[in-house]
């Protein structure tokens, strides 16, 4: 058995890894590099892989850095199944779309430039209707159901706990030129205990092999009751300052915890009610796909559908879905809360939201989700006093906060209990996911607590042998 590590080694996006096995080649996640315009472009365009080789991919969640590259994946051939849960497939039909419509706009403006420049012009790799066509690829799978995908690989998903939907892939694994029989656990992104909206991780057994991911290593989170105080204040300060509150936000799951925190604290009497505004149609579709699965929800949170009115269509707030309604936005008078994609702040409507308010000292601007290195999100939440907003700079003058317990991402405390609940001897664990200080952080407090057992950090295009820890060179 060997493993490459062919995205997501050293850094949180582009998660991609491919394990051969019996002679098949399976592929954990899809995703695409999110960073800088061209080098996410010329990151994406090319595989260290055949795609025609692949015979399955197994998807761990529905986030773009680890699914957005399937569209390109079966347009180059691969014409095999796409494993997810339920959830997952349903918020790809429209995450996915939405990754290539982002595509498109970002090679037009290139080309525009480029142009301009007098060279070559480049091709889009995926399409839309490239991403609707892969979409019917999928196979569904629900937690705890064993199913074999391959000759002596059998999958089971248990809850990660990350997202509506999220995943740990446990694969079962008879190699059949050695007659050995192995657990391997890739991790997916694991999230966070005791979060409103989700289930705890799941616990798992008998593990030998784990691939888990770190991006919070060496960091650590806001307790739930300081971030829903820190969160009351904010609110409050710009009620007082009668300004607006912008917040850059994923829009699958941040924004819908958001929403539900929004609406518990009114209940509570912590807040009082301001009118909320989520302009991102993605947000709007991935809302409306989170009721559709509230049974996957954490059970309190299921219950609160049905027992108060709906946390996700509170009374003011306005779901929006027009270009029209979304420039309205400027003219809407303050106080206002306006939750908007993407929570990087490097596409999307909150790109114009910030063009209008970021130089305005009486709003806040606050971030409650990781921000990978050079993104615009990144820039504000270091206190750079200058941003490039589409292509014109401004100077930063709203307030700045962040509130890091809105992760979906689990702290470095909260990863070693997730370790300590992986049972087995895990023999070999490599470290994937994150940033490499995050990722070695995490790796020299595994192996105090762990010494039966290998701990390393995966390196771009490392390959393993499996159950013999060897590195071999190349892809």
């Amino acid at each position: 058995m060997k493993l490459t590590f062919c995205g997501a080694a050293g850094t949180t996006t582009g998660s991609k890894h491919l394990l051969e096995v019996n002679g098949q080649r399976i592929l954990l996640d899809c995703g695409l590099f999110q960073g800088p315009r061209a080098e996410s472009i010329e990151r994406n365009s090319h595989f260290p892989f055949d795609p025609q080789g692949i015979e399955t991919v197994v998807l761990s969640h529905a986030h773009i850095d680890h699914s957005g590259n399937l569209p390109h994946l079966c347009r180059l051939g691969f014409k095999g199944n796409i494993y997810a849960t339920p959830a997952t497939r349903d918020l790809c039909s429209i995450m996915l779309p939405d990754a290539a419509h982002i595509h498109e706009h970002d090679i037009a403006w290139l080309n525009k430039h480029r142009k301009r420049d007098d060279l070559p012009l480049l091709e889009t790799k995926f399409t839309r209707m490239d991403a609707e066509a892969c979409i019917t690829q999928f196979i569904t799978v629900g937690y705890r159901r064993p199913l074999p995908i391959a000759k002596g690989v059998s999958l089971t998903f248990l809850d990660a706990g990350h997202v509506l939907g999220s995943a740990q892939v446990l694969l079962d694994i008879e190699e059949f030129a050695s007659g050995q029989r192995r657990r391997l656990l890739f991790s997916g992104d694991v999230g966070r205990p005791g979060s409103d909206l989700l289930n705890d991780p799941e616990p798992s057994e008998n593990v030998d092999i784990l691939i888990m991911e770190s991006t919070y290593g060496g960091r650590h989170h806001e307790l739930a009751t300081d971030s829903s105080d820190h969160l009351c204040r904010i609110v409050r300060e710009i009620q007082q300052r009668r300004s607006r509150l912008i917040i850059p936000a994923f829009a699958v799951e941040r924004t819908q915890q958001l929403l539900y925190t929004l609406d518990k604290l009114r209940h509570e009497n912590c807040i009082a009610a301001v009118p909320t505004f989520v302009d991102s149609p993605l947000a709007v579709k991935a809302t409306e796909i989170f009721r559709l699965h509230v049974n996957e929800l954490r059970p309190s949170a299921a219950q609160s559908m049905f027992m108060r009115d709906d946390p996700f269509g509170f009374d003011g707030l306005r779901l929006i879905r027009s270009v029209d309604e979304s420039k309205g936005l400027n003219k809407v008078k303050a106080p206002a809360i306006i939750i908007s994609a993407s929570g990087m702040a490097e596409s999307g409507r909150i790109l114009h939201h910030l063009r209008q308010q970021v130089s305005r000292p009486e709003n806040i601007i606050l971030f409650v989700g990781y921000c990978a290195d050079h993104t615009l999100g990144w820039r504000l939440r270091e206190g750079h006093k200058k941003v490039n907003i589409l292509g014109d700079e401004f100077e930063v003058k709203a307030q700045i906060e962040t509130l890091d317990s809105f992760s979906g991402h689990a702290d470095h405390n909260e990863l070693l209990q997730y370790f300590d609940r992986v049972q087995g001897s895990k023999k070999q664990v490599f470290l994937v996911h994150g940033e490499t200080t995050r990722s070695q952080a995490l790796a020299e407090a595994l192996k105090e607590r762990h010494q039966t057992g290998e701990v390393r950090v995966a390196k771009p295009l490392e390959q393993v042998s499996l159950l013999e820890a060897r590195p071999r060179a190349g892809a």
